[in-house]
């Protein structure tokens, strides 16, 4: 199977220099001016970046720390160029280098009653686009695995398609890895289960919760709304691990007692606790790296991490388990 373009996870520090040396992970080193990249004749790329002035003393030492832009065709499986020497060496195909854990971020670290959290961050509107999942080691806060999937929507025409992806993704430049990739919900969702059963997280037989591990998402939204909601469109039946949830905005709040402004989203959340962001923010895996990132910024500083929401599988409705919640 051959692809005609590479398309990349761009990425955009937020946050002062300065800001850096206090943040518990080994940030990679960014490339300081927008460039072009090409791994193959017949395979190309652009992206951008932003420059900074200085680095962390917590930057990795030993490996190159050079930044590489992500490649999208990797994180879904879907890279044909692994023995290509120059396409490794300008593409990240490690996505544990953007969420690597400094030592010195355990002194204050709290036991979590969970061992796996989930992040997941969705997107699209009308039916769900994307489908990135991280899973983070709630005891030492280092990355374990990825899944990710582009989501084909099911009710909608090839020309409403293209027209709706390349609103959202073309802006990205990956409207092409987009359409060369996306899977139908129905078949997303058989390989997600079979990614859960690989890491012993669920049993399909017995059905039920996740074993150990919770969703951490960024707000209700995603397991509340949008993946039941896509569960119809798709004729299929919730599945029974989407029906409880951490809803870190809500952990973010009884934590650290920001103003509320400051913890009704990802940016917000950022901002307050001095985290710089990277990619591009509403494509699904850069903000799920992001919200990971907050994740380990709150474990790191002591937060426990606990479920704060669970459906009624029989009456669909919802509880909320915090009283001060977002």
């Amino acid at each position: 199977m051959s692809f005609s373009k590479i398309c990349l996870s761009r990425f955009a520090p937020l946050g002062s220099p300065n800001s850096l040396s206090a943040f518990p992970f080994s940030l990679p080193v960014p490339l300081t001016r927008a460039h072009k990249l090409t791994c193959a004749q017949h395979i190309s790329c652009s992206c951008s970046a932003s420059s900074s002035s200085s680095s962390s003393s917590t930057h990795q030492k030993g490996a190159s720390t050079r930044w590489r832009p992500m490649c999208l065709y990797f994180t879904q499986g879907k890279c044909t160029m692994m023995d290509d020497v120059m396409h490794l060496e300008k593409f990240n195909h490690d996505i544990s280098r953007d969420l690597q854990v400094d030592a010195a971020a355990f002194q204050h670290k709290c036991s979590q009653d969970l061992d796996f959290f989930l992040v997941l961050d969705l997107e699209g509107k009308i039916e769900i686009l994307e489908f990135p999942v991280l899973m983070i080691d709630a005891k030492t806060m280092a990355f374990v695995d990825l899944f990710h999937r582009f989501v084909r929507p099911s009710k909608m025409s090839e020309q409403h398609i293209n027209k709706y992806i390349e609103g959202k993704y073309g802006k990205f430049g990956v409207d092409r890895v987009w359409h060369d990739t996306a899977l139908p919900f129905k078949e997303v969702i058989q390989q997600f289960e079979a990614w859960l059963i690989q890491h012993h997280l669920w049993e399909k037989g017995r059905g039920g919760h996740l074993k150990r591990a919770a969703f951490a998402t960024c707000g209700n939204w995603d397991l509340k709304t949008k993946v039941p909601d896509q569960c119809k469109v798709s004729q299929i039946k919730l599945p029974p691990y989407f029906m409880e949830w951490i809803n870190l905005k809500d952990v973010f709040y009884n934590f650290y007692k920001p103003r509320k402004s400051e913890a009704t989203g990802m940016m917000g959340m950022m901002k307050n606790r001095q985290v710089p962001m990277f990619g591009s923010h509403h494509l699904g895996i850069d903000d799920t790296k992001n919200i990971t990132r907050v994740l380990q910024r709150m474990l790191a500083d002591g937060a426990r991490v606990q479920i704060t929401a669970r459906r009624n599988p029989d009456s669909r409705n919802v509880q909320y388990l915090f009283e001060d919640r977002i």
